[in-house]
């Protein structure tokens, strides 16, 4: 295991800067999702990590160690990818000891290590299979324990569960979760999904445009979002933002209120139209037309019963409120 440092990091592609000196701190066994739409350098980020990408400036540093000039195979480092790029002509068995073999680790050795990982995964029963025979999520585990036989100190994951349906997508954010307490290994996880990153991180870093725009636990990011963009960007049903003049702030440009800290009451401020209700069991999503306002979602309990057309009225909780300046940035609510 080890901490990963980036200083300074800048990247460009000719005349495109992509990442303009970013600076990251990633502890020694902390589970670090990087997050943020298609475009904004995670990916770039995490290959550069990997050295698959130069940086065009910076330094990268794995366990104290600097690696910015390093090969892949002497940063310590192993790299889970998106498609499981399994040989389908082998076993999973050899499939996971592939790189072990090329690497001539003695075969008593591999034997011990594949086992070890096959256990780790659930995979003993399917070691003689070969991935044809596999689901999708067994497959990612199988790619997964590839990289795990290898006993890196950093494990780097770019996607890895886009390609499977949503049921397989949260069995797998469950087991990796649990690899990662098992193994307690430092892991770096690139997605475009914040469900993703709420339930995975102990630290997430929301990025946007080649910059971070904030670093924290989930519920931090969650609870006391630093800017505009992070407020929308976490949570689901994500944030209502609204402008200013919803809370008769001429300073805010915009007001800020999670689905489940609004309430319907009789005199409530807001005067709203249910225009789409979800009724999910313990919860009810409503989507609501609010006057002058726009478009706000409702987080209620399930129990409560809404109908597409009702009209009614809604109030925040005020130690709720998040307020944006017209820099984007928070604001604290004595501002």
């Amino acid at each position: 295991m080890a901490d990963v440092q980036l200083t300074g990091i800048t990247k460009t592609f000719g005349a495109v800067t992509v990442i303009p000196d970013l600076n990251l701190s990633v502890p020694d066994g902390s589970f670090t999702v990087l997050v943020g739409p298609s475009g904004c350098g995670k990916s770039t980020l995490l290959r550069m990590i990997a050295g698959l990408e130069s940086p065009t400036a910076g330094g990268i540093r794995i366990g104290g160690t600097d690696v910015t000039d390093a090969e892949p195979s002497d940063r310590g480092i192993s790299m889970v990818f998106q498609s499981y790029a399994l040989y389908p002509h082998m076993t999973v068995a050899q499939n996971i000891d592939f790189g072990l073999r090329l690497a001539k680790v003695p075969a008593a050795e591999r034997a011990a290590r594949v086992s070890e990982a096959a256990r780790i995964l659930s995979l003993e029963a399917y070691l003689d299979r070969k991935p044809g025979q596999l689901s999708g999520g067994q497959r990612q585990r199988v790619a997964i324990g590839r990289s795990i036989v290898r006993n890196p100190e950093v494990f780097l994951f770019d996607e890895p569960l886009s390609n499977l349906d949503a049921a397989l997508r949260t069995q797998m954010r469950v087991e990796l979760a649990q690899l990662h307490q098992s193994i307690g290994a430092t892991m770096i996880y690139v997605t475009h999904d914040q469900v993703e990153a709420m339930t995975l991180a102990d630290q997430i870093v929301v990025m946007k445009d080649g910059h971070i725009e904030q670093v924290g636990a989930p519920m931090e990011l969650y609870d006391r979002p630093a800017s505009e963009f992070v407020a929308g960007f976490i949570g689901s049903p994500k944030m209502n933002l609204l402008p200013g003049r919803a809370i008769a702030r001429d300073d805010v440009k915009i007001a800020g209120i999670r689905p489940e800290h609004l309430h319907i009451e009789s005199e409530g401020q807001w005067r709203a139209v249910a225009k789409v209700v979800e009724t999910l069991g313990a919860d009810t999503i409503a989507y609501m037309d609010a006057e002058g306002l726009g478009e706000i979602t409702v987080r209620l309990p399930g129990h409560i019963r809404l109908k597409a057309g009702e009209r009614l009225a809604l109030s925040p909780e005020a130690a709720n409120l998040h307020l944006f300046g017209h820099d984007g940035r928070r604001m604290e609510h004595s501002a």
